[in-house]
């Protein structure tokens, strides 16, 4: 009985260095953990990128996957704005201005993400640099401009639409900044 203790107890303590998830995946976590600590919002950051830490394992698999973030997020809030009843003209007309600029946000944190993908260290990475800052700062615009569509209009609905696009800003913002990261680190 106390050998199929001791046992287990060292099973227990050595468990995290003889599992994949354990030593090996620790300098990963720490690389979201050190890239997000500066971003714009640190704790999204650390939030929405924790489960891609296995997955990224240098800092341009980490932007990919900030992008991949801000790509699911505005497609989620297009398709819940999409969804919303609402009466009244001018709420009608902000909600339809507000689903066209998440639609664009989504168009172009997607070619973000391809120019991302196909990213390399040769002549063209400033261009692609280029493209890809500049497409994620047309997207924080859209979603800036949805939420000014809703600045005259109260209830409930302005703060559904702030609270979900706010979300979106907010990982949009984080991957900008990780996109900028790579920026830095190859100038």
């Amino acid at each position: 009985m106390k050998s199929a203790l001791r046992s287990g107890l060292l099973l227990l303590f050595l468990w995290p260095l003889l599992t994949p998830s354990g030593a090996a995946s620790a300098p990963k976590h720490d690389l979201v953990r050190r890239s997000c600590v500066h971003a714009s919002y640190p704790s999204v950051c650390l939030r929405t990128l924790a489960s891609y830490g296995g997955a990224a394992s240098n800092p341009h698999q980490l932007a990919l996957a900030a992008v991949r973030v801000s790509v699911a997020h505005a497609r989620s809030a297009s398709e819940f704005l999409s969804q919303l009843k609402i009466n009244g003209r001018r709420e009608k007309g902000a909600l339809a201005d507000c689903v066209d600029q998440m639609g664009e946000s989504v168009d172009e944190l997607s070619r973000t993400l391809a120019a991302l993908k196909h990213l390399n260290s040769g002549a063209d990475f400033r261009w692609q640099m280029s493209n890809a800052e500049t497409w994620v700062s047309a997207a924080l615009t859209n979603e800036d401009t949805c939420l000014d569509g809703f600045k005259e209009i109260s209830g409930g609905v302005r703060k559904d639409v702030r609270r979900r696009i706010t979300g979106v800003a907010r990982v949009t913002s984080n991957a900008l900044y990780l996109i900028n990261l790579l920026d830095e680190t190859r100038g």
